[in-house]
Order: C-alpha cells, then structure tokens, then sequence
C-alpha cells in the first residue's frame, strides 16, 4: 500500500508498506541481477548502506539457477538472506536486448539463451509463474521494450500487445495466489508504460493501464538512447495521468541528475546498474562530481574517496590505497567502489526525502542536479 505523505509541486514524499518491510520513497533499489550484487556484496552488506530495495533479475535466475531451485530453497529472501523487499523484473527488457535471438508473436517471445544457445519460450503466464517461485515482494508485469526511436505503427500494436499481456499477466498471478503456487502469497503486479517517445502512445496506453487498480505503475522504455530532455518530456506527459494513489517506478535511470530532475517530475522509485558497474571501473560518486580513482594525482592522497561521506569506506581508507587495489587488480578495491557509490546513491535518496520532508527540495535539486554528474 503506498502512502503519498506530502507534495512539492510534483515531487511526491512517500511510503510503501508491503509484507516484507517499508519503503520510504523516493527511494533507490540496489541492483543484483543474480541474486548478488556485482563486486562482492551480500545481503548483510547491503543493509549498512542503507539499501531499502534488492532488485533481481526474472531472466537471468530462471536460466541459471533455476527458478524452480530458488523455489525449493526457500524462495529469493531465504535463498539470499535478504529480508528486505525484493523487486523482481520480468525479463521484457532482457528480451529486447536480445533482439537478433528472438521471435515476439501474441502468446510470447521465443529466444535463445545467452548462456548456452537453448531455445526458451516466455510469455506473460511463464514470467509470472517464475516469479512467483521467486517469491519476491513485486513482480514485474511482462512486456515488450521496443528500440527507441520507433515506427509509429509498431510502437502502437506494441503498446496494444503490453496491456493485452499485462491483463493475463494480472490472472495468472491471480490463479497462482488461488491455487497456492505462490512462494509469496503476498506478492504485488506493476504495470509497464510504454509507448516510446510519442506522446499520444504514452498517456493512451497509460490511462488503460490505470484502470486495472494495480499495485504500482511503471515508466518503462526510457534511458535507452534517447535525448535525456526527450526522456525529462515523457515523464512531464505521462506523470498527470499516473494514479496518484499508486507507487510510480521510472525503469532502469540513472544518474544522479536524471534521478533528481525525475523526483522532481513526480517519481518515486528508481533502480540502475550505473553506480555499480562505474565502481568497478574506478569512476566514484563524490558530493564534488565524479572522480577517476585512477589518476595518478591520488597516489599519495590520504583521504577518503569523498570527505562528505560517512561511507564504511570513507571512514576508513584513504584514495590512495584504494587506487593501490584498483592498480593491482585486487577485488577488494571493486567491493570497496561499489559500497561506496550504493551508499552514496542511497543517502542521496535519503537526503531528498529529507529536503522534501523539510520543504526545500527545490532548493537542493537546483544545487546538486548538475554539479553530481560532473567529472572532476
């Protein structure tokens, strides 16, 4: 259930209760595409930098382990340790990545794994029914993820082809909550916006979806390519016609920028892999900018990564060593990276929800929009 605790302009302060704990939003999910964090985290981890939200990924865990394993373990919060709210995609966006593999038809897509070529068939009934095996806090509804920009024609028999799954997406997991096949007999269904960067697609398909009174709302098919301002102006369209009573999810963004010009434009969760997969590169978020923790100008530099941050990481290792580890090619300096810029991403989340509960976010988002996505 979420609760919609106070507005400025059309930043929303929030809470989201579901079985497996409160959500305050805006809030950031930390991405674990398979059941782990990239760069050496565990659940425990994730709990001391202020992770709310473990995002797993649908495809990935049904081709390796299985979701029927996860299933007979206990379910992805056993399986894992982690006793937070887990979000669950629905492999749609795995799908469109795999676009030279695949055959989209009405009941589903036809592809071939990654992994080891296989030919596998996943519908609406099929994602859901993974997981629900999964048993995480939110499912997400399948999906067509179209490229970006699009053919007006296709993108509109696409959205039409969304709301059409998503309907059977709502009854089987309906049937699988019924029939007791539910790891989580508590799970919760968000829908997907889709639509491109048309206008008329966008709030067409969103005021459909409305109707069906689902658990969240999604804004999906942005961050793929096109213009940051062209993603700004669909966010703006879509977000009037978004229930206000109902969680809004933007896929798969961003920065930090995008994820302060985005609360502004009335969203309330957001996921990436971006700090992660920057982290391992070497690139830290910092209070200043971005840093390259790899200039040689940090050889001998004794603080830490931000002076700002009360990181575990900050608070105890200095740039210098860790760009020592990151030099030597030692997996410690890619765990310290990514606790870091996780953390960071959530206290900057934190620190919204406080400008918003303060009054002033406008006056935050001005200072830290453009200044967080710039290199130093």
């Amino acid at each position: 259930m979420y609760e919609l605790i106070r507005t400025e302009h059309a930043a929303r302060r929030g809470r989201f209760k579901t079985v497996h704990g409160t959500v305050e939003t805006p809030a950031f999910m930390n991405v674990a595409t398979a059941a782990a964090i990239k760069g050496g985290l565990s659940a425990f981890d994730l709990k001391e930098i202020k992770c709310q939200v473990m995002l797993c990924n649908t495809y990935h865990l049904h081709l390796r382990p299985g979701d029927e394993l996860v299933r007979d373990m206990g379910g992805l919060h056993r399986f894992t340790r982690w006793d937070g709210p887990i979000l669950t995609d629905s492999g749609g966006f795995q799908v469109f990545s795999l676009a030279s593999l695949r055959k989209i038809r009405e009941e589903g897509v036809t592809f071939n794994s990654h992994i080891d070529g296989r030919k596998i068939f996943m519908g609406p009934e099929e994602s859901m029914r993974i997981q629900a095996n999964l048993g995480s806090t939110i499912a997400m509804a399948f999906d067509e993820c179209i490229k970006n920009p699009a053919e007006h024609g296709y993108a509109k028999d696409s959205c039409a082809r969304t709301v059409r799954w998503l309907k059977r997406c709502k009854d089987e997991m309906a049937r699988l909550k019924r029939e007791g096949l539910a790891v989580n007999p508590d799970q919760l269904l968000f829908g997907i916006n889709q639509g491109c960067c048309f206008d008329d697609l966008r709030v067409e398909q969103m005021k459909e979806i409305a109707e069906l009174d689902l658990d969240g709302y999604s804004i999906g098919g942005l961050a793929v390519g096109e213009p940051t301002e062209e993603m700004y102006r669909v966010i703006t369209v879509v977000e009037p016609h978004m229930p206000k009573d109902k969680i809004r999810y933007l896929m798969g963004v961003g920065t930090p920028g995008n994820i302060l010009e985005s609360i502004a434009r009335g969203v309330d969760l957001f996921d990436c892999v971006m700090p992660a997969r920057n982290a391992r590169h070497g690139h830290f978020n910092t209070w200043g900018g971005i840093i390259n923790i790899r200039n040689a100008k940090y050889e001998r530099d004794e603080s830490p990564i931000d002076p700002q941050c009360d990181c575990p990481v900050c608070r105890n290792f200095s740039r210098s060593y860790i760009r020592h580890l990151f030099k030597a090619d030692e997996i410690l300096g890619l765990r310290l990276g990514v606790m870091h810029n996780l953390y960071f991403y959530n206290t900057l989340l934190e620190r919204c929800r406080d400008a918003l509960d303060a009054g002033n976010f406008e006056g935050f988002r001005e200072k830290y929009s453009k200044i967080l996505d710039s290199r130093i």
